[in-house]
């Protein structure tokens, strides 16, 4: 039975506009969806009561877009999307686009509502002849509302229940798409349609598609990829032009003839477009951190992210919730990433440990004043597959950043104890008796607890002997910090820490145990290279920083958390600690490992037992901490000859010349005459004297004297002085150790020169020059 022809099309539209959209599109609903006449009455009687009586309001949220990390040049860093999405306004679509869209959809899209009278009686009336639904008459504006449930179903049951096909379904959609159609003019609709379509190959959305498949914007679209992607639409699995490229041709074909049969185009130009092969540009999708430029400062900023979106809240549901926003919410993060010092901490890690190095390496730089995080750099790859070498652990964060078991912080922690020394008003020329290995007791805790007698011992043996703040902080004296964190107070010497920032890498408070100043705790690069940052800043302490600005697609800024700076301490007492650790690169355990070129300043580290080593150094302008060692098994493996200077010393000079190049060069603050300061003075010749009469001259002149057990071979007479180390002239600070060595008096000493008839002290054959420490 034929139900449809022209006269019958004619008096359902008049039908459709005397009694009402509501009734008659309940019932051209309907009978579309139960196309067997013998079924429709009931159905569609019962359908046009209903349908009157739905709910009208779509309640639904923007569909998900993608969230784009950039860096501070606005260069992107890393994406993140459930779908791939990239919304645009109607205007930032090629015209062509649009009308491809609209012909093959939906053609008569502007001259009619919710519903196209027209199109449902043509798939009335083809559904009646085939026994089946064989044609939907869904309009573009339905198609719309059908999209916006689908992608606000959170459940399998709620996809199920918007995906089912049935009548109530398709009355449901026609009667939030009537309500639609009050409240947004066309234009709104097309838009909208054009941004939550799936385009096959993962991309959501007519910008998204244009990217995916041509590399180029939904603006620069021809006629020809405008007819391919509108054609997708209609079943983005079957006529993918990657993956079925033959039947995308013919779909493409089909609608580039729909646009000629509607004189969009003129049949030459549709023609001349149906013999062009399909060219494709594909750019795929790639989300997350490892496929960024930046993975691990990426997954620092996700756990910022995911943090503020939680509103700090640490519940599952509220974590999770806040994870699928970031995956779905279009957000635009501004962070502060600087690709010049990202590109250089990276090529300095990697110029020393490889992909594919057994060991590991870490690097965080911080901007002095701010906190701002301007690189961080690991030289391992970001991913799941570990026999590769790869790791999703942040090696350079804290475990609310995504790092693992962090690692002691050895020497580096010496500066809060020399910091906390400056602040009690100890002066720098304290001259402490520092032995290769001491026994100190009497340590007392913030609560008064005490701790049993520590057992500490020096690097080597050239450590041992009277030492000040000055060089004993050169020369990284662990006996002697350890007595002066005796002198100054174990509690003491930890809240300093903390005033910079330090805690336990877990995020508990820092450990109160005598071998704190040694870098007992685990810490982490970035919290460490912040904390010399603090210095930097002449006492200002800044928490780190990774995010700027965050904005939702409507441009909207998100409340972020306030940097809290605060002046840990006096500018006086951060400029005498910026002065002494300047040493440390020329005089010092660093001494010689690369001028970055500017004022610079740092502290050599090596982890407990070996099991790493560390450097973290600044100039005014920038801060840096770089880690070593194996990031598998700390506990386990140790790295033997590896110190702070060996390694990560290198790194960081390395890294700071290339993130600094082309940056003013500013110098530190002098400091004032606050904490008084230790004078150089020229070692006295005593060779040929007896020791006694020597270590009379020396200790005279402001010297701590010691004398070497073992004679030398030397011209001098036997048991007279044949040299000292450092020798006569040296320019020393008062209090430096100088050792005598006494002559066995063997006779001349000229068969153990160079070679050259020359041997001897400066080379005139007045005694030979042993190595220090012989």
């Amino acid at each position: 039975m034929r139900v449809a022809d022209e006269g019958t099309e004619n008096i359902v539209v008049k039908l459709f506009r005397l009694i009402g959209a509501a009734v008659v599109a309940g019932v051209l609903v309907a009978l579309i969806a139960l196309p067997v006449v013998g079924s429709t009455g009931v159905s569609a009687r019962n359908a046009s009561d209903s349908f009157q009586n739905m709910p009208s309001d779509l309640k639904t949220t923007p569909p998900p877009e993608k969230t784009v990390l950039y860096d501070t040049s606005g260069k992107p860093i890393a994406t993140f999307f459930d779908k791939y999405r990239e919304s645009v306004r109607l205007e930032q679509v090629n015209p062509i686009m649009k009308k491809a869209i609209v012909a093959i959809e939906d053609s008569r899209f502007y001259e009619h509502g919710a519903l196209d009278p027209k199109g449902a009686i043509r798939a009335l009336a083809t559904n009646v002849e085939a026994g089946e639904t064989a044609q939907g008459g869904s309009t573009l504006t339905q198609q719309y509302v059908k999209n916006l449930l689908v992608e606000n179903a959170k459940t399998d049951e709620e996809y199920r229940a918007v995906t089912a096909p049935t009548a109530g379904r398709k009355l449901r959609e026609l009667r939030y798409a009537i309500d639609i159609e009050h409240k947004m003019s066309k234009d709104q609709i097309l838009e909208g349609y054009l941004n939550i379509a799936y385009f096959g190959g993962g991309a959501y959305g007519v910008q998204a598609a244009a990217k995916r498949y041509f590399s180029k914007p939904a603006s620069k679209l021809n006629l020809e990829q405008a007819a391919l992607l509108a054609g997708i639409t209609k079943n983005p699995s079957a006529f993918d032009p990657t993956r079925n490229p033959k039947d995308a041709r013919n779909r493409r074909d089909t609608v580039i003839n729909r646009m000629a049969e509607l004189k969009i185009v003129t049949r030459a130009e549709a023609d001349a477009a149906a013999k062009k092969p399909i060219k494709l540009n594909e750019t795929k999708p790639e989300g997350g951190c490892e496929t960024g430029t930046a993975p691990f400062f990426c997954e620092y900023v996700r756990h910022e992210m995911v943090d503020i979106l939680a509103k700090g809240k640490k519940d599952d549901k509220s974590i999770e919730n806040a994870k699928r926003q970031l995956q779905r919410g279009g957000f635009t993060i501004r962070t502060t990433l600087d690709p010049q010092a990202q590109k250089a901490a990276q090529n300095g890690i990697l110029s020393r440990v490889g992909v594919k190095n057994d060991r590991s390496a870490a690097q965080t730089m911080v901007e002095p004043g701010t906190g701002k995080i301007r690189a961080m750099a690991v030289n391992r790859k970001f991913g799941t597959k570990r026999k590769k070498g790869e790791t999703v652990l942040n090696l350079a964060a804290d475990v609310a950043h995504g790092g693992g078991y962090g690692y002691t912080a050895g020497s580096t922690f010496k500066i809060f104890t020399l910091a906390a020394a400056l602040d009690k008003g100890i002066p720098i020329r304290t001259s402490i008796n520092s032995p290769q290995t001491i026994t100190i007791s009497g340590f007392k805790g913030c609560k008064g607890e005490g701790f049993e007698p520590w057992r500490v011992s020096n690097a080597g043996d050239s450590e041992a002997g009277n030492f000040n703040l000055r060089n004993g902080t050169w020369h990284s004296v662990n006996t002697f910090y350890a007595e002066l964190e005796k002198r100054v107070g174990l509690c003491e010497s930890v809240k300093m820490a903390e005033r910079f920032g330090l805690r336990q890498v877990t995020g508990k408070p820092l450990k109160q145990i005598p071998s704190q100043v040694l870098g007992a705790n685990e810490v982490d690069v970035t919290s460490l290279a912040a904390a010399y940052a603090g210095f930097a800043a002449r006492g200002k302490y800044c928490p780190p920083v990774a995010i700027t600005e965050v904005t939702d697609p409507d441009g909207r800024a998100l409340k972020l958390p306030k940097t809290q700076c605060k002046q840990a301490v006096d500018e006086d007492v951060a400029d005498q600690v910026n002065d002494i650790l300047r040493g440390v690169l020329t005089k010092g355990t660093a001494a010689g490992i690369g001028n970055v070129g500017r004022p610079a300043a740092g502290k050599t580290g090596t982890c407990e037992e070996f099991t790493c080593a560390l450097f973290a150094g600044y100039t005014p302008d920038l801060a840096s901490a770089v880690w070593y060692g194996d990031a598998d098994y700390p506990w386990k493996n140790r790295v033997y000859g590896i110190y702070g200077a060996t390694i990560p010393g290198p790194i960081w000079a390395q890294s700071m010349r290339e993130a600094l190049k082309g940056k003013p060069v500013r110098s530190f603050s002098e400091p004032s005459n606050r904490f008084g300061d230790v004078e150089e003075i020229s070692v006295p010749d005593v060779q040929g004297m007896s020791v006694r009469i020597a270590r009379s001259t020396l200790e005279g002149a402001g010297f701590d004297v010691s004398v070497s057990t073992r004679p030398v071979r030397s011209n001098e007479a036997r048991g007279t002085v044949a040299r000292t180390s450092p020798a006569g002239g040296t320019q020393l600070e008062e209090g430096s150790n100088v050792t005598i060595f006494v002559s066995d008096g063997t006779g001349n000493r000229q068969d153990l020169g160079n070679g050259n008839g020359n041997s001897g002290r400066n080379g005139n054959g007045n005694g030979f020059e042993w190595p220090f420490g012989d």
